[in-house]
């Protein structure tokens, strides 16, 4: 059984007084981050990679997002709670968690059937029962239980994806990453009453590709 030490906590201390130092100041946000065990979603042989403020790989090619990366996202969506949000790439489920912690009603796809078995299976024995997974393609969204106050991605994509706007309540953001495989821009896209979309473009970051279809 994995447990969660006086070392843990005191390493979750030190990484969130990092993510302070690099502009993150919402207080709810840090105080999730303090609370959640992040070794809880890495293969024990890897704990003490937890909380270094680095992504980290995982199965199927897919990476735990770096913390301060969680953190941003999380931020630019402006959480309120009880919204209804839907991730796309569940990963290790380290961001769902987050988003489930900060009150937030969480639907997560995964596209790696593998990841999607495993990661459902640990949220369920860390007790985040709440959140809602499916194995699915990311692109298609999940338009059964549309609409989203929120969409957050967690994979590059090289255009805005028109049926996750399409899912997206009026008033509601969309967070993700866009551009090339190289270097993508963060950006909150904010749904207007006609459908039409505000775009607002934030810093720069490095994420796996946003691919189309299930394995």
């Amino acid at each position: 059984m994995v447990t969660d030490t006086y070392r843990h906590k005191g390493m979750r201390q030190k990484l969130v007084q990092g993510l302070k130092k690099k502009g993150i100041l919402d207080e709810s946000i840090l105080e999730a981050m303090m609370i959640l065990p992040r070794h809880y979603f890495l293969d024990k042989a890897f704990e003490d990679w937890a909380y270094q403020d680095k992504a980290f790989p995982i199965d199927c090619d897919q990476t735990i997002s770096q913390p301060y990366t969680v953190a941003y996202q999380t931020m630019l969506l402006e959480l309120k709670k009880g919204e209804k949000v839907l991730e796309i790439g569940t990963g290790s489920g380290y961001q769902a968690a987050i988003l489930h912690l900060l009150g937030a009603r969480v639907f997560s796809i995964e596209r790696h059937q593998k990841l999607y078995e495993q990661t459902t299976e640990n949220l369920k024995k860390h007790g985040f029962d709440h959140i809602r997974t499916y194995h699915g393609d990311g692109y298609e969204g999940l338009e059964k239980m549309a609409p989203f106050d929120k969409i957050l991605l967690t994979a590059a994509a090289t255009e805005i994806p028109q049926k996750l706007v399409e899912q997206l309540k009026s008033g509601g953001k969309m967070v993700l990453p866009l551009g090339d495989l190289d270097i993508q821009k963060m950006m909150r896209i904010t749904k207007g009453e006609d459908g039409t979309v505000q775009k607002e473009v934030f810093d720069d970051f490095v994420f796996v590709p946003f691919v189309r279809g299930v394995e």
